[in-house]
């Protein structure tokens, strides 16, 4: 059984002859633990990987978004980072006032994809593909108004947001709808909606604005025979219903910043959990003895023939043999019975 096998039997709760699984990393581990990742990626190759941009076109970046100092990226947001391997924060919004709004360059280099070189990497690959597609529109509009900015905004509703967000939308419709041209398996966006507590906005707020663009994105995805894909930071245990109800098909989210019991008995078998395991506390400061009672609750909770994806993401302050145990114990729970 192929890798892409394996996880297109998880999201359509098959009962794959193991867990699929992803590593994730953020430059930090790649510099701090060089060897111990290396080691880890031959023991625990993925299942799920991105396609490369293929961009015919550099986007117009300035700096190096990993390193100390600043970074512009390609909407022109300007990033201050002050530590290595992670990314920094934009101090300085890029449209302070409703009068730069005009002049807002996208990106359109994103769009340059070379769609033979997509195929190929695809046919070559016996992995699940992810699509390279960007859409963030909430943190995106954070990065150009500032996030002070964008709140103030989302209460007062001043037209300029509303020709911001159509702007925005319209960009990642564009680059949904031509990656999904192509043989990738998944459309991806992501956006972090929730605290440590809740989610930063009120749920009705969400799903009048918001939700409607993850509507339309998921669509995009099933319309061309693909799966949609999303990424969320936080306690977003409000609209998970509402995800569910879009149809997405997996979801990458802190399920221990909420009820990973609760969220077992409301939505295992509706939607697939693309991971992942506590990084906050269980990666950095856990054993690798607690690590693994941790992805048991999990799979108790969300494995029903499928439905969860072996994920972590190996950054900042995490220990090496603390990733290991979260992939050893999902191979000792999703292993064939001889």
């Amino acid at each position: 059984m192929t890798s892409r096998e394996l996880v297109v039997d998880t999201l359509e709760f098959r009962g794959p002859a193991r867990v699929p699984r992803q590593l994730w990393t953020l430059p930090w581990a790649e510099m701090t633990w060089p060897a111990e990742l290396a080691a880890l990626r031959a023991r625990f190759p993925d299942d799920i990987v991105s396609s490369p941009a293929f961009l015919r076109e550099p986007p117009r970046t300035e700096g190096e978004e990993y390193e100390p100092g600043v970074f512009v990226d390609e909407w022109g947001c300007r990033f201050e980072n002050a530590q290595r391997g992670i990314i920094g924060q934009v101090k300085e919004p890029r449209l302070r006032d409703w009068s730069g709004l005009d002049g807002l360059r996208v990106p359109r280099e994103r769009l340059t994809v070379d769609l033979a070189e997509v195929d190929g990497f695809c046919a070559a690959s016996g992995a699940f593909v992810l699509a390279k597609t960007g859409a963030r529109p909430f943190e995106l509009l954070q990065s150009l108004r500032g996030p002070e900015n964008l709140y103030v905004d989302l209460a007062e509703r001043p037209k300029g947001l509303f020709r911001l967000i159509d702007a925005v939308h319209a960009f990642f419709r564009e680059e949904m709808e031509l990656w999904a041209s192509t043989e990738v398996d998944a459309l991806v966006f992501a956006d972090d909606w929730g605290g440590q507590t809740g989610l930063l906005v009120a749920p009705g707020l969400w799903r009048e604005l918001f939700k409607p663009l993850y509507r339309e994105y998921v669509e995009i995805a099933h319309r061309n025979g693909k799966y949609a894909f999303m990424h969320s930071d936080g306690h977003i245990a409000a609209i998970l219903p509402d995800l569910v109800e879009i149809g997405l098909d997996a979801l990458n989210a802190q399920i221990f910043c909420m009820d990973v019991a609760e969220i077992g008995r409301r939505f295992a078998g509706k939607l697939t959990f693309w991971g992942e395991v506590d990084r906050q506390r269980l990666l950095p400061s856990g054993t690798p003895a607690e690590v693994a009672a941790a992805v048991g609750e999990v799979h108790r909770a969300l494995w029903r023939g499928g439905g969860a994806i072996a994920q972590c993401e190996f950054g900042p302050g995490a220990r090496p043999e603390n990733v290991a145990a979260v992939f050893e114990a999902w191979e000792a729970l999703t292993r064939p019975a001889m």
